[in-house]
């Protein structure tokens, strides 16, 4: 099949790249030029294990293109698959200026038939305005079809969810183009989903609200387990085993963060009380997660009443491991509050440098920690799951550790005369 990705971000490049490798003839267009100008000299903009060795392979075999001619791009392509940004607005809203503009694109170019397939995260409805909106520009119903085929990618491991995903979720509203769509993807096991296109958007949506209930759940979990200083990883143990429940997504610490989560969640209670449906459970997921990051600096600030000028370092500042996102990270949330507490912040990431004023960031694990008053985990990187814990010692000038994503093993970080810290 040739198709045409529209948008070079997370999700359009690593669907791109898939693709290509599946075989079909992939063009991924943007109307950022410097953006495609870097892909086409082998530079990946985003960091995702395996993606850049995929980018060339499929380049150099034909089989995956760039461009920044967005207009001439859509006009030739049969397929048109959707990928651009869809950021919230104030309201918690979804911004869907780019959807709108690469369907009237569409609309401007459409005299074959196409498959449209949307793989932008989008509020209910979306697809159903797109299909109207294509036959009010004057569109035949019969030189198109829209798709709602939503991602269901994780960061840091989105290649091997393409490869092996467990499930592939289409919206339609005709049959006609279920027989292409088959062909898309290298499916496996996993079974077709087909549905509505509103019911689609909203498996998206349910799906990702759910790991957010999960991680405030398990969140709350921990602040009972806190108070009655029993350790929450043997409750998450022993929950976990359940098949009902799952082991997955059941980890306490700082809260959810990056791009899809906290978007999806304002996005969906939006959606809902556009509707008159009241969302007390969403509310109350939001909740937890907002506050978590005041309860762990309130276990720092017992052990160190008054940080002011104090030198606290952070590990990790991507909103979780094997990425370099930092949208929505809880880390430099936390980052945030400790600036305005007066502290000295020092930071090591291995795949980020932050840039934010006031901090200094390190390329060093160990030189971080140099004469620190406290060290917080904020990202569970494993090479901080490896850490020699003598070294760092070492270096610092006191002993608190505080593991906000409670992914440490507590009594080895104590033998070496830390006061380790974390929540539950």
């Amino acid at each position: 099949m040739r198709i045409c990705i529209v948008g070079a971000g997370y999700v359009g490049l690593t669907t791109a790249a898939a693709l290509a490798d599946f075989g079909h003839e992939v063009l991924c267009v943007d109307m950022e030029e410097s953006k495609i100008n870097s892909l086409r000299q082998g530079k990946v903009p985003i960091y995702e294990p395996g993606l850049d060795d995929l980018i060339t392979k499929n380049v150099k075999n034909n089989k995956l293109f760039f461009s920044s001619l967005v207009e001439e791009s859509i006009k030739e392509y049969p397929v048109i698959l959707i990928a651009v940004g869809t950021p919230s607005k104030d309201d918690g809203s979804s911004n869907l200026m780019f959807v709108h503009r690469v369907i009237d694109v569409i609309a401007s170019t459409t005299n074959v038939y196409k498959i449209i397939i949307t793989k932008s995260t989008v509020p209910p409805g979306t697809n159903e305005w797109i299909h109207k909106r294509l036959i009010e520009k004057g569109i035949d119903e019969d030189l198109f079809d829209v798709v709602s085929n939503p991602e269901f990618l994780r960061e840091g491991f989105a290649l091997r969810d393409l490869y092996h995903p467990n499930k592939i979720v289409f919206g339609t509203k005709t049959s006609r183009p279920i027989k292409n769509l088959k062909k898309l993807y290298y499916r496996g096991k996993a079974p077709y989903i087909f549905t509505s296109l509103t019911g689609a958007e909203l498996i998206k949506y349910a799906s990702n609200a759910f790991l957010a209930t999960k991680i405030s759940f398990a969140n709350e979990m921990a602040r009972i387990c806190d108070a009655y200083e029993v350790d929450y990883d043997d409750i998450a143990k022993g929950i976990g085993t359940d098949p009902r429940i799952g082991r997955y997504f059941l980890n306490s610490g700082l809260g959810f963060g990056g791009s899809c989560l906290p978007k999806d969640l304002s996005s969906l209670k939006h959606s809902a009380v556009k509707k008159n449906v009241e969302t007390k459970l969403l509310d109350a997921v939001r909740e937890v997660n907002d506050t978590q990051i005041d309860l762990y600096l309130n276990k720092l600030t017992t052990e160190l009443p008054d940080l002011t000028g104090k030198r606290i370092t952070i590990w990790g500042v991507t909103f979780k491991p094997d990425t370099d996102d930092l949208r929505s990270s809880p880390a430099v949330m936390m980052i945030k509050k400790l600036l305005e507490k007066g502290c000295q912040v020092h930071a090591y990431d291995p795949m980020v440098q932050l840039e934010l004023t006031g901090v200094y960031s390190h390329t060093n694990q160990y030189e971080s920690v140099k004469n620190s008053d406290a060290l917080i985990i904020s990202t569970e990187w494993q090479q901080f799951l490896e850490t020699d814990w003598a070294e760092v010692k070492s270096r610092m000038k006191g002993t608190i550790v505080l593991d906000a994503r409670n992914c440490l093993d507590g009594k080895l970080v104590r033998k070496f005369g830390f006061l380790y810290l974390r929540i539950g």
